[in-house]
């Protein structure tokens, strides 16, 4: 291309082409990064299975099958892994056409699960597939928050530290998404979604002074909750999972119930844990064993030396997460791995935070860990993204 047609050609970026014509490097995918994904998530499968065995053999909707939640996340960490390696062998640069699409569709089924959702525990989360399984719109959400805002971020870099490109669109996004969550109502993943979304813009370069104000507001009205009555007078039922939260011996056969349990689990695991297979809690005593409170049998049965490990492999991925995202081919990747590695930091803090009683309930599952077959193959896929970014890092220069 001569210079002429070169000054004449528009902006790249402005037809979500990727922000650099040339060839791509394909490399190896980041070996350290898979196997980490891989350790994790067979560790994952097996403290799973032993933290579910003994509430599928008493249920009568897993045909009294211990083995049943063990095979229903078995078959789609196979499928996960499967579409990870997949992924991860394309070029990532079609998610930057895919990103509007994808958040248009995602904010459809959040609309769609308040009309047609499946409702436990007085929550619409769960869209049924008939015959297949249940999915979690707010799972494809998360992903679309990420994809959309790492390809807006690509466009708007020079002008980020603006209100009407750097601040407003994104603000949109996180309230119309953040709204719909609440609906259902879906706390906890409309603080990841909240969290990830003010990462990215974080990122991508606007002032910090807005994270400042935000973060002395939140100060503010954490300081009010704790010193004062204000939220016992406008949210009375809040306020009483708060107290509970610092006390939940206050209702110990009720909503402290949990939180109670689960401290049982982590303190008679100790150092070396009850070993593999031998907790005592998983036996009807602990609610959401398999799930949200999965790491509580993993210190029961490891130790408090097991769950460290478990910890370091989750500190280690991420670090190695980042460490893509900072030496990625161009923006659109390293934002995107950045959002997936944050998601994956975060989830795993707040989870292992409600299992220790160092936040109140949110049900925040553990990633890897917690029962939910279309949660894992989202994950993995996420994985995948990692992964098909780590295969275009520029090769080191030769001599």
């Amino acid at each position: 291309m001569d210079e002429s047609n070169a000054a004449r050609r528009p902006d790249a970026r402005t037809y979500g082409e990727p922000e650099t014509l040339e060839k791509p490097h394909k490399g190896p995918m980041d070996l350290p990064f898979l196997m980490l994904v891989v350790m994790l998530s067979v560790i994952g499968l097996v403290m799973m299975f032993s933290a579910s065995y003994a509430s599928a053999l008493n249920d009568k909707d897993t045909g009294y099958n211990a083995a049943y939640y063990f095979i229903r996340q078995g078959l789609f960490a196979v499928m996960g892994m499967g579409l990870m390696l997949l992924i991860s062998r394309i070029n990532y640069q079609i998610f930057r056409p895919l990103a509007v699409p994808l958040m248009a569709s995602s904010i459809a089924l959040l609309v769609l699960v308040l009309i047609v959702g499946v409702e436990r525990n007085s929550a619409k989360r769960w869209i049924l597939i008939p015959g297949f399984s249940q999915f979690q719109p707010s799972e494809i959400a998360k992903l679309a928050v990420i994809v959309c805002f790492a390809a807006m971020i690509s466009v708007y870099k020079d002008r980020m530290k603006t209100f009407r490109y750097g601040i407003l669109p994104f603000m949109a996004i996180l309230g119309v998404i953040a709204f719909l969550m609440f609906l259902e109502p879906h706390l906890s993943g409309t603080v990841l979604i909240l969290g990830v979304g003010g990462a990215l813009m974080f990122v991508g370069g606007v002032h910090w002074g807005w994270f400042a104000a935000l973060l002395g507001g939140g100060g503010l009205g954490v300081y009010l909750i704790l010193t004062t009555d204000l939220l016992g007078k406008i949210l009375p039922y809040a306020m009483r999972r708060i107290e509970l939260w610092r006390n939940p011996f206050l209702d110990p056969r009720g909503s402290g119930y949990q939180a109670i349990q689960s401290l049982y689990a982590i303190g008679s695991g100790g150092a070396f844990g009850l070993g593999l297979g031998k907790s005592r809690q998983k036996y009807l005593y602990l609610p959401e064993e398999h799930n949200d409170f999965v790491f509580a049998i993993v210190c029961e049965e490891l130790g408090l030396i097991g769950a460290c490990i478990v910890l370091l492999l989750f500190a280690v991925l991420i670090l190695r997460g980042y460490w893509i995202a900072i030496h990625a081919r161009d923006r659109f990747g390293s934002l995107m791995v950045t959002g997936i590695v944050t998601l994956l930091a975060m989830q795993t803090f707040f989870n292992v935070a409600v299992v220790t009683n160092l936040i109140p309930v949110t049900g925040m599952s553990m990633p890897f860990f917690s029962y939910g077959g279309t949660s894992l193959l989202i994950q993995l896929m996420e994985m995948g993204i990692v992964l098909a970014v780590s295969r275009q890092i520029p090769a080191p220069k030769s001599g």
